[in-house]
C-alpha cells in the first residue's frame, strides 16, 4: 500500500476511533444515570412478567453476584437507550464525508427518526411481545410443574429482545436512505417482497427465543416495516439501481 492510499485509510480509522470514543462516553454517561435508577428500571423491566406470575411469586437468583451483574446490565441497556441520539449522530458524522452536499442536510431527520424508531422498537417489544411471549412460556406450568424463572434468564431474554426490536425498527429509515442514494427503487423492493418475507422469519428465528410466538411477533412487524419502507422509498424517489 503506497503512502497516498495509506493516508486516507489511516484518516478513516482515526475518524472511526474518534466517533467510537464519543459514542462510548455517551453510553457510559447513560449507564451512570441508569445505575442511579437501577431498582426502578429493574422493576419496570419486571412488570410484563410480574403480572403473569401467581400472587406472591417472583423471580429467583442462585448466584451471589447475579443481582449485581443484572443491575449493571440493566444500567447498560438504559445507557444505550439514553445515548441513542448521540450514537446515531456519530454514525451520521462518520458516513457524512462520503455523501453529496444535498444528502448531508438529512442529519437532523436521520438522528430524530433513528432515535424514535429505536426507542419505539424497544417499546413495541416491551408492551406487545413481552406479555404474549412470557404468557406462552408460563403456559407450560400445571399442578405438577411450577415455573421458577431466574433473574439471569429472564433479563437475558429481555435485553436481547429490547435491542433486537430497536435495531430491526430501523428498516424503513434504512430503505429511505438507500432509495435516496439510488441503491434501491420501489419496483426493486416490490419484486423482492417474497424474499423479504422469508428473511423476516429467518431474522425472527435468529434474534428471538426458540418459540414460534416470539419468531412470529418479530417477523410480522418486520414485514410491515418493509411495506412502510416501500412507501418511504416512493417518497425518497431514488434512481434505478445499477444492477437490478
Amino acid at each position: 500500500m503506497n503512502n497516498d492510499k495509506k493516508q486516507p485509510f489511516l484518516s478513516h480509522l482515526e475518524e472511526l476511533r474518534e466517533r467510537l470514543i464519543k459514542s462510548f462516553i455517551a453510553v457510559g454517561v447513560g449507564c451512570v444515570i441508569g445505575y442511579i435508577f437501577k431498582e426502578e428500571l429493574f422493576n419496570l423491566l419486571l412488570w410484563p412478567l410480574k403480572d403473569l406470575l401467581p400472587e406472591g411469586e417472583g423471580l429467583i437468583f442462585t448466584g451471589l453476584t447475579e443481582m449485581f451483574f443484572t443491575y449493571l446490565k440493566t444500567a447498560f441497556i438504559a445507557g444505550i437507550l439514553f445515548a441513542s441520539p448521540v450514537v446515531f449522530y456519530q454514525i451520521w458524522m462518520f458516513i457524512a464525508p462520503g455523501l453529496y452536499q444535498h444528502e448531508k442536510r438529512y442529519i437532523i431527520p436521520f438522528v430524530f427518526f433513528s432515535t424514535v424508531l429505536f426507542v419505539g422498537g424497544a417499546l413495541f417489544g416491551y408492551f406487545i411481545v413481552f406479555p404474549m411471549g412470557f404468557k406462552f412460556f408460563l403456559g407450560y406450568s400445571n399442578e405438577y410443574i411450577q415455573a421458577l424463572p431466574s433473574v439471569k434468564k429472564y433479563f437475558s431474554i429481555s435485553y436481547k429482545l429490547l435491542l433486537a426490536f430497536g435495531i430491526v425498527f430501523q428498516l424503513p429509515l434504512l430503505i429511505f436512505f438507500m432509495s435516496k442514494m439510488g441503491v434501491v427503487t420501489v419496483d426493486f423492493l416490490r419484486r423482492r417482497r417474497p424474499f423479504a418475507v422469508l428473511a423476516a422469519f429467518i431474522i425472527g428465528a435468529i434474534l428471538t427465543p426458540p418459540d414460534i410466538i416470539s419468531q412470529f411477533m418479530m417477523a410480522v412487524p418486520l414485514i410491515i416495516l418493509y411495506e412502510i419502507g416501500i412507501i418511504v422509498a416512493m417518497i425518497g424517489g431514488g434512481k434505478k439501481p445499477a444492477a437490478d
